[in-house]
């Protein structure tokens, strides 16, 4: 079974500038995925998506491959489903190999390990029936669904699952959730079927909460340098940590 990593980075972003090559531990975010990827041995080839000359530069630094996607997939609202979809379906056209399995190797989730991304593929080579697979980690009560509340126009509050809190007010009585981790992945012929990434049946793996950590913010980018500056999270694959001051631009 062949697997390969798709890694989505365009240049534009509104909350970060240029937040695919920030500098995270003074390595750009861009790295991070990717090193994940290269040392897990599963992927037989990694392929940047990108319309930036800046993160396509840093992409071949990396020694992986780049795609330049077209335009009409660079913008805000551009599903990474089409994006992989366009790429998958223009190397079809062209009559190459396609693999079995896409992993996306997504840069805002920087403490992905090398051993998620073979977890993950291990997945397909066990279950030939999935369609896709992603990794997961437990939603702590706090955030339970069950906790939730919406406000209404005039700011009165309100519980969204009303009747199930009132069976089950303490943890123990509420059933355990889980919310996306760092990884997913789905088969080639689910994606050019276009059923995406979330393609049924999807299965999961489960990962420890603080690997699932996202990047969007800027306030992100100091909560993840104290996270690797206070050993919370490990990334031994990366090698010893260089360190730099925390930049909001690239």
């Amino acid at each position: 079974m062949i697997a390969w990593g798709l890694v989505p980075a365009r240049g534009g972003s509104k909350s970060i500038p240029m937040k695919n090559l920030v500098p995270l531990a003074g390595r750009p975010l861009l790295d991070y995925a990717v090193k994940a990827g290269q040392a897990s041995g599963a992927l037989s080839r990694i392929v940047c998506s990108t319309d930036s000359d800046r993160i396509a530069d840093q992409a071949e630094r990396l020694g992986i491959e780049v795609d330049r996607r077209p335009e009409h997939l660079a913008g805000d609202d551009a599903a990474v489903d089409e994006v992989a979809r366009e790429f998958l379906d223009r190397l079809h056209a062209e009559k190459a190999t396609l693999p079995d399995v896409v992993v996306l190797l997504q840069p805002t989730s920087p403490f992905v390990r090398p051993e998620d991304v073979s977890a993950l593929v291990r997945v397909f080579r066990a279950r030939p029936d999935v369609r896709s697979a992603h990794n997961v980690h437990p939603v702590p009560h706090n955030l339970h669904a069950w906790n939730h509340r919406s406000l209404a126009g005039d700011g009165t509050v309100s519980f969204l699952f009303e009747a199930e809190r009132s069976r089950a007010r303490n943890k123990q009585g509420k059933p355990k959730l889980y919310a996306f981790g760092n990884l997913i992945g789905a088969r080639t012929d689910a994606l050019l079927a276009g059923e995406g990434f979330y393609a049924k049946p999807c299965q999961a793996t489960v990962i420890p909460s603080q690997f699932a950590f996202d990047l969007d913010l800027p306030g992100d980018l100091a909560l993840a340098e104290a996270m690797l500056r206070e050993g919370i999270v490990t990334l031994d694959h990366l090698g010893p940590p260089v360190r730099a001051p925390v930049s909001f631009t690239a």
